[in-house]
């Protein structure tokens, strides 16, 4: 999976990304797998049934995909899951995606795990061109962190995440913020972190797919919370931005920077520059709509990216503004049919 774009990608695709609000569209987020290895209770059911693997593009389409929308403009592309590292090859395609890094087209290639395999794949990612990964985590306490993913191993990922910072990659843990369960510990959580240089975003619960229970007994506002932590620390405003949806506080008592992901409380949509593909092809252009529309077909009819780049290109005409999460105790229900692990995070 290596080599140059054919020229007739190169001619058909070098158009900016522009959607109707005048969003430059220059992330995406890509899923190479719905598989995962946990399970946990807030991202899908404990039964999961997962898409048939002849469902899935290939490894080679999928980094015939990528390619289009980098020489449309995305300069940060993230590969997510379910877990990336469990899709079989991944490396290769890691590789592959990598060439875009050595001649500048791409600024940054990322994924976000679970921490299960980064122990396996740390020095190879490194060795293909990540520099920085997230890694989600809820929990060091090994009794919640079953709970919360039913049945995964709190020592192998936290060896995962060792195993990562030896190998020069930076971490950043992302916390999914559960009220009753990992509340009081978000303290603990933060100043781990720092204290090993690593930052730390905490993330609201998503309605997104039926999980077999309500939101709304899982859903904690990050504006409570934060205003929790301010009774104990002194939280100062940055402005960091790194084209996300996070807004980034720094910690004196910890030195550390701190990350509030809030499509709850604080919609986050009007700097909107990313985009989804699921492992499938098809693309999403907000995380909260069902929307959908499909590249597998244009990727498939030729060896030619010209249908492709007309299908992206529609799509991104008919980006929404906005999403329409609602949780509440009429809205318990969710805003989404899709699993967030086959959305791709």
């Amino acid at each position: 999976m290596t080599g140059s774009l054919p020229s007739s990608m190169a001619e058909s695709t070098t158009s900016a990304m522009t959607d109707p609000f005048g969003r430059t569209i220059k992330y995406l987020r890509v899923s190479v797998t719905d598989r995962c290895d946990l399970r946990c209770f807030y991202c899908m059911s404990e039964d999961m049934t997962f898409l048939p693997k002849s469902d899935l593009l290939s490894l080679e389409e999928l980094d015939r995909l990528c390619s289009a929308f980098i020489a449309k403009g995305v300069r940060k592309l993230r590969l997510t899951g379910g877990e990336p590292l469990v899709r079989r090859n991944v490396m290769s395609l890691v590789q592959s995606l990598s060439r875009h890094l050595d001649t500048g087209a791409l600024d940054e290639l990322t994924l976000t795990t679970n921490g299960s395999q980064l122990e396996k794949f740390a020095v190879e990612l490194r060795d293909h061109g990540v520099r920085r990964i997230n890694v989600s985590l809820d929990t060091l306490d090994p009794t919640k962190f079953r709970a919360i993913t039913r049945w995964g191993d709190l020592d192998k990922v936290l060896r995962g995440i060792e195993a990562a910072r030896a190998a020069g990659l930076k971490v950043k843990i992302n916390v999914v913020a559960l009220k009753n369960m990992n509340e009081d510990e978000i303290p603990s959580l933060m100043e781990w972190a720092h204290g090993k240089g690593m930052d730390l975003t905490l993330i609201e619960v998503m309605p997104m797919g039926d999980i077999g229970e309500g939101r709304i007994d899982q859903y904690l506002p990050l504006s409570l919370l934060r205003a929790r932590l301010a009774t104990r620390y002194t939280l100062t405003d940055l402005a960091d931005d790194t084209g996300g949806p996070a807004r980034y506080a720094g910690v004196s008592e910890t030195g550390g920077k701190l990350g509030f992901i809030t499509p709850m409380t604080h919609n986050f949509c009007e700097s909107c520059n990313r985009v989804r593909i699921t492992c499938t092809g098809t693309l999403h252009t907000c995380l909260g709509h069902e929307d959908a529309s499909d590249l597998r077909k244009p990727l498939r009819a030729s060896n030619d990216d010209t249908l492709l780049a007309a299908a992206i290109d529609r799509a991104i005409g008919l980006k929404p503004k906005g999403h329409d999460f609602i949780i509440d105790r009429r809205h318990n229900r969710p805003s989404v049919s899709r699993h967030m692990s086959v959305t791709g995070g």
